[in-house]
């Protein structure tokens, strides 16, 4: 098992340097001088130039830029937001508890709708309740999330006043963007568990637990559901990081402060330090997410354990 962790670790390493060379990279890839770049239109005599080169240190070469760069990255030092001189740090500590309240929240809302529409389309499987639970799964997976988010806006705040339509703090703020975010992965994990559901029913041990005459909800949940959900801890891993993402679009639609609207006004104001800064924060938080599942997935299937 050590190994196996060990292994994931050193995997995870080289992403994460290919990710920060990328957001490295990012500010050369755009045609032009980088200081003009970040600066936009601003009139700048050619001294003024050099001198914002040398204080960001973009004249040195770009070996030695990177290597300064992963440097102070690995000691938390994202440098200065070209617009308000405040730590990038900084800012992103700020905006991160809004982003991980309603990831986490995004992901709870899927997890619990996807397991029940999974097991109540698998155990009234060719039935009406099925095919009900696989529409709902279907919409989730298809509708945009800014489509679905305005139209929860539209229908439980507009029309019925149910909740508050944009804005945070509190738990009804909460509910439409958590659910706009998660419908996505609920329908993902809603046909997975009826997948799984199907094959684990016709398993022997199943049979067995019938025939010794155990309660169905007790067969249902102790030994098939149980086995079932083997396989979606990959998924809801996945979808956290997906859900990260997935906040850029939902924070904007709701009018909520956090990880994703910053990226949008960092992208918008080019300011890159902060966008370099974010790219990274996002692409450590999916690694990390993702060596968790997979450690976890370890310890509930022995098969990779052992293997």
């Amino acid at each position: 098992m050590l190994d196996y962790v060990r292994g994931r670790v050193v995997a995870a390493v080289p992403v994460l340097l290919g990710i920060s060379l990328l957001a490295f990279l990012m500010l050369y890839l755009l045609p032009g001088d980088p200081v003009l770049v970040m600066l936009g239109e601003a009139s700048l005599t050619p001294e003024q130039v050099e001198t914002l080169r040398r204080q960001l240190g973009l004249d040195a070469p770009l070996p030695v830029q990177y290597v300064r760069y992963l440097g102070r990255m690995l000691v938390g030092d994202f440098g200065r937001s070209i617009r308000n001189q405040v730590p990038v740090i900084d800012q992103m500590a700020e905006q991160l508890p809004s982003t991980l309240e309603l990831s986490v929240a995004g992901i709870v809302l899927a997890t619990a709708g996807g397991v029940f529409l999974g097991l109540v389309a698998a155990t009234h499987h060719n039935r009406w309740m099925d095919t009900v639970s696989m529409v709902l799964a279907l919409v989730g997976v298809s509708t945009p999330s800014f489509a679905v988010g305005l139209l929860l806006i539209f229908a439980f705040a507009l029309n019925l006043g149910w909740f508050p339509a944009t804005g945070q703090g509190g738990l009804l703020r909460l509910v439409l963007p958590a659910v706009t975010l998660g419908a996505f992965g609920m329908g993902i994990i809603a046909r997975l568990v009826r997948a799984s559901m199907l094959e684990v029913l016709l398993a022997d041990f199943v049979r067995t637990a019938r025939a010794k005459g155990l309660p169905r909800s007790a067969v249902l949940v102790r030994h098939a559901l149980k086995n079932a959900l083997i396989p979606v801890v990959t998924i809801v891993g996945l979808q956290f990081g997906r859900l990260l993402s997935g906040t850029v679009v939902v924070e904007t639609v709701f009018s909520r402060q956090g990880i994703g609207r910053l990226l949008v006004d960092s992208i918008l104001g080019k300011d890159f330090p902060l966008v370099q800064g974010l790219v990274v924060l996002n692409a450590a938080i999916y690694v990390t997410v993702n060596l968790l599942v997979d450690i976890s997935y370890a310890l509930v299937d022995p098969r990779i354990r052992y293997g």
